[in-house]
Formats: structure tokens, sequence, C-alpha cells
């Protein structure tokens, strides 16, 4: 029983290639894993903005086409790096229960936003953040962000910036515990799609390996998840935009919210939708035509590529 598992070299990717890793072996004890490294677009160039190289597909491409050529099994990737769609041949087959989703602000003296200084400048490598920080604080002076976690830390002291935007994830899955920081509500600053999420991605046709990752998958995290995706999958851009969408699963209702921006954060769309979590996909298919018919496209065809 061998299983190859791709992922990229940072320090989150390989949290999270472990904990996957982990969560296989309690289920499946002989299994033998085979960890490859694998170095993406997005790993080779840390200088140009995410915006510039395309955004979304630029942490995956490379590692779905070892999926594609057979040189690994299982592809463990950050869920909002993955596009809402890929090649059919391959699928997205298991999601484990989903860890913190939301933003946070890091300051050096654990500031919140509206303590910020007037024009204060605050470092992010996401539009969608730029837009819903715009929204909130029009007077912000933001600059691009690059680098793994702890380059970005570093970045806030070495630059003099008043803030950086970061995942909470990040913080608490590589028990980063000197820093400070204010987290944003998710319903306040709107998380990416699949923001929290570990997308665990294999060959269509590979039965056996879907056999073994199946027992890791939680299904309230997957219906959400579902949610999200679709939202951004029927706005069908084919860039990186100002766009956002959290689901959460309670009780058997699945309730998702999401939002669609312009770059300055003068224009804001938001739209809720809920329903049987079981109808994941209808629900994210609803919500994105209540954006749509609200005049999402008016907005979007800024970015399209």
């Amino acid at each position: 029983m061998n299983i190859r598992i791709g992922t990229r070299g940072s320090a989150l990717a390989l949290w999270q290639t472990e904990f996957v890793e982990n969560s296989l072996k309690r289920h499946f004890p002989e299994l033998q894993i085979e960890r490859i490294i694998i170095k993406t677009e997005g790993d080779r160039d840390q200088k140009t903005s995410l915006t510039q190289m395309g955004g979304q597909g630029v942490f995956t491409k490379t590692i779905e086409q070892a999926l594609l050529d057979g040189r690994i099994d299982v592809a463990v990737h950050s869920l909002k790096d993955l596009p809402s769609t890929m090649p059919e041949e391959l699928m997205l087959a298991a999601v484990p229960e989903r860890g913190p989703v939301e933003d946070v602000l890091v300051t050096p003296q654990g500031k919140g936003l509206s303590e910020l200084p007037v024009g204060a400048t605050v470092a992010t490598g996401s539009i969608r953040r730029r837009c819903q920080l715009l929204q909130m604080r029009p007077d912000l002076k933001l600059v691009d962000l690059r680098g793994n976690i702890h380059t970005r830390l570093r970045k806030l002291h070495e630059q003099n910036l008043d803030a950086i935007i970061m995942a909470r994830a990040a913080l608490l899955r590589l028990n980063i515990e000197d820093v400070h920081y204010r987290v944003f509500a998710p319903q306040e600053m709107i998380p990416a799609v699949g923001q929290g999420a570990i997308g665990i991605q294999i060959r269509a046709n590979d039965e056996r390996t879907a056999q073994w990752v199946s027992a890791i998958n939680h299904e309230p995290t997957r219906q959400a998840v579902t949610a999200e995706r679709t939202v951004l999958r029927v706005l069908d851009t084919g860039c990186q935009f100002p766009m956002g969408a959290f689901g959460q699963v309670k009780n058997g209702t699945l309730e998702l919210v999401a939002f669609v921006g312009s770059m300055d954060g003068r224009q804001v769309l938001k739209a809720q939708e809920s329903g049987p979590a079981e109808s994941a996909e209808d629900i994210g298919q609803k919500l994105a035509r209540k954006l749509l018919a609200a005049g999402a496209e008016s907005i979007l065809k800024e970015f399209r590529g």
C-alpha cells in the first residue's frame, strides 16, 4: 500500500501535508507514504504580484501536471489556491475539516483597523483584501506583499509598515505566537473561496486512492467550500479579482455570503443565500446569480483577461 503525495515546499504547505499524512495513517496504519516536494510558478517568482501573475493556478498548476503525468498520486493544496475548474482527468477527492477562515490585521503594537493613523501603510498581496480594506478605510495607502509567512512578518518591521493582512490559519498552524494581531469577523472581511481548507486532489480514474482519501473527508466542510467554489465558477473569471465567499453548515443548513467589488473599494456588492447543505452547488449558483443581477458583471469586466 504505497502512495506518493505532492506538495509545495513552504512551511505552511508542509504542515498541511503532514496533517494529511497523519490523518491517512490513523485510518490506514499500513500505508507507505512518499512525500514529493514540487516547486510551483508562485514559489519560483517571489517578486511579481499575484495579480500580474494571473492569480489562481500559480501555486497549483505544476503540482496538477505531476498528477497528470503519474509522478504523484495525491496533490495537497491550500484550497483557496485551487481554481474552481480543473482538468477533467483530475478531481477534488476530499476536503478535511476546515481550520480558521478569518483574516487578521498584524501590527507592531496590536492596533485595530480603526486605530491606525490616517494614511497608514498596509501591505497585502490580495486584491480581495485590498477592496474590503479600502471600503472600510479609504484613506489607507496599500502596498503589495509577497513571500512566505515569516518573510511577510519580517517585512512588517523592516519596511516600517503600519500593518499587514494575513490568514489566521497560517499563524495558528505554524505556532507563530510572538505577533500582535486583531481578527476580522468573516462577515466583516469576507474570506477567499476555500480559505482555511485543505484540498486533496487525485486522478479522476484512481479508485484505489479515492477510497483512501475519502476516509478523511469532512462533509460539512466539503459542502461549504463546494458552495463557495460554485459562486466563483459561475462568475466565470479568468484572473484574480476582488471577490470572496464564506459558507458554513449549521444543523444541516448551509449559510453562504459572498461579495464582488472594485479595486478601489468604492463599489461592493454583497449577497446571501441559504438552504439544505446537500444542495450546496445549487445554493452557490443562486447566490452568484444574485450578484450578477445586482450588476457584478460591470465590475468584473475590468479584471477579465
